[in-house]
Formats: C-alpha cells, structure tokens, sequence
C-alpha cells in the first residue's frame, strides 16, 4: 500500500528518521489505514530477543500483590516489556505447572514469590541465564536479587505497641514457618514480649495458612476460648480481613473488648470504623524497585546479588485502643 519495501517500512516504524519525509508519511499513513499493530512473537523470534517478563504470585486476590503488580508496571511497561502474569494459589503443583509454562514461552526475566514448596525450576531458570527477582519471600539457598520487606521488625514494633497499651494476652495469626515471612514475623513477636520482660502466650499462637479463610476460623476459636486474647496481631492483611470478620460476628468492640493491630496496610484501612491500625510500607515501591533489579541483571548478567529490606511503620489509629476517631 506505501509503495516500499518491507526494509523501508521497518525503518519507518522503528526509526523514522532514518528514512526521508515522504517516505515514512506514507507508510504511517498506510499502518493508520491498515490498522497494523506489530507482532511482538515475529519480533522476538526474529531478534532472538524477548520483550515479556514473568511475575509468579501466590495470590491475585491479595490487595499487596495487586499493587506489588502496578509497581512492576510503572518500570516494565515504559521498557517496552509485558508481563505473563502466573497466579498459583498458594499450590506448589500449579507453580510447577505455571513455570513450566513460562519457560515455554521463553521469558526473559522472571519477578516471583516462591510457594511454601518452592519448585526446582526456579533454580534451572536462574542456571540457565534467565535474569531473575524474588519478590516478598527469600527464597532459601538460592542466589538471586531480592525486595522484601523487614518482617522482623515489623512485627516487633506492633506487637510491643500493644504490650505498651498493657495488653499480655496478644493472640498472632501468622502463614506458615516454610516461608521467611512467617519465620521472621514468629521471632519479631517473641522478641517484642523478650524487650518487654513479659512472657509469651504460647497458647495463642496460630501458624497455619495465609488465607482469610483460616484466619476467621482461627481467630474465632481463640476469640470462643474462656480466656480469650485481648488483642490480635495478625501476620498478613488477608489474615486481618479473617480475624475481623470472626470479630464482627461475635460483636465484640474494637478496641475495649479486643485490640486489632494487622501487618500491611490496606487501601480501606483508615475508613473503618474503628479505623485499623497496621503495620505499614511502601509496597508499589517494592514492586518498582523489583522491576529495577531486573533490568540491571539483564543489562548486567554478572553483577553481585542484591537483598533490599524495606522498612517498616506503625501507623497507629484506632483499633489498638491508643486513640478514638470516633
């Protein structure tokens, strides 16, 4: 239709001024007309270059992870690259199946939060050149760049407001010990009661599962108890959302009969009633700087592995009994 050769009309959608006026008015007028969108696969096979990245997430339904996802974007897209988004469910078997997929498809990098049962594949991809970032969750005796955030002393800081306000019976809702989440945020609660000289309620201690479903029916069953908790600290916002469904249900006020402090914000957190405190952090930044360390590793196969913590804040409203909004 613009009457030049396929060569020209490469040039002139790629580098127009690498080809005269007239030229590449006519094939843009063309593609208009035509409609023409390039075909990323016939780029890349032809290029032997890949323009997609893969973003492995345990849960789509999570709040974090969808804004984790904007962050990737805000760094990605302008790079000209797309994501394959694999949701897992929290089933090591679909991660297996999900990166095997992706591995078909021929990445060229790989942003990803390892299930419980971390599959094998991640380390042949990593082995076998494909630049990648582990993203929320260190993945154990794995080399590779990693964003995550500083569990520890999160869940220390919360937990020693709570114990501060003069609460002792403090019940936890925490995902499982296979992941460095649940592990650091279990030790930062035992090191807040340690800092604080007071016992730990081993009896309220609920390690299980990261879904909201587990935690209503956990939260539930310590709430039923004769001698319930006086507050909750919950490891994750999913689990937040669980406890306090149980909570609400059992029509119990937040904070005088139970004190409510989660782990994560959430975009709703500050228009409840009463309004939730949390323990807080950047997480579209996470998503950004995980972004960034994988264009570098793919500019830089070589370079020295990096673990960024990002730090957390308490941000106290009304749930934990420090303040009324209301």
């Amino acid at each position: 239709m613009a009457g030049v050769s396929t060569a020209t009309v490469s040039r002139a959608l790629t580098s127009p001024d690498s080809v005269s006026e007239e030229r590449a008015a006519k094939v843009q007028a063309a593609a208009r007309e035509l409609n023409y969108k390039p075909n990323r696969v016939a780029r890349s096979l032809r290029w032997r270059e890949s323009r997609t990245v893969g973003v492995v997430i345990p849960d789509i339904e999570n709040p974090y992870f969808s804004t984790v996802i904007c962050g990737i974007e805000d760094i990605l897209l302008p790079a000209d690259y797309c994501l394959l988004l694999a949701h897992y469910q929290d089933s090591p078997k679909r991660e297996q199946v999900m990166l095997e997929t992706l591995c078909g498809e021929g990445v060229a990098g790989l942003i990803f939060t390892p299930s419980v049962a971390p599959s094998r594949l991640y380390r042949e991809m990593i082995e076998g050149s494909v630049a990648s970032v582990a993203l929320t969750r260190k993945p154990d005796d794995l080399a590779v760049d990693t964003v995550c955030v500083a569990s520890f002393e999160g869940a220390c800081r919360g937990v020693k407001h709570l114990l501060d306000l003069g609460h002792e019976r403090i019940a936890l809702l925490l995902g499982p010990m296979a992941s460095s989440t649940g592990r650091e945020r279990l030790a930062g609660y035992r090191a807040a009661f340690a800092e604080r000289g007071r016992k730990v309620p081993e009896d309220l201690i609920a390690i299980g599962d990261w879904k909201q479903e587990w935690s209503y029916r956990e939260a539930g069953a310590l709430l039923d108890r004769p001698n319930p908790p006086t507050a909750v600290f919950t490891g994750g916002n999913m689990l937040t959302l669980g406890a306090l469904q149980a909570i609400h249900e059992r029509r119990l006020d937040i904070p005088r009969q139970v004190a409510l402090v989660g782990f994560d914000d959430l975009p709703w957190a500050a228009s409840l009633r009463p309004s939730l405190t949390v323990v807080a952090y950047d997480t579209r930044e996470m998503g950004r700087r995980a972004a960034r360390l994988l264009l570098r590793r793919m500019a830089e196969p070589e370079g020295e592995v990096v673990v960024e913590e990002f730090a957390t804040q308490l941000i106290v409203r009304a749930s934990c009994g420090a303040q009324w909004d209301w």
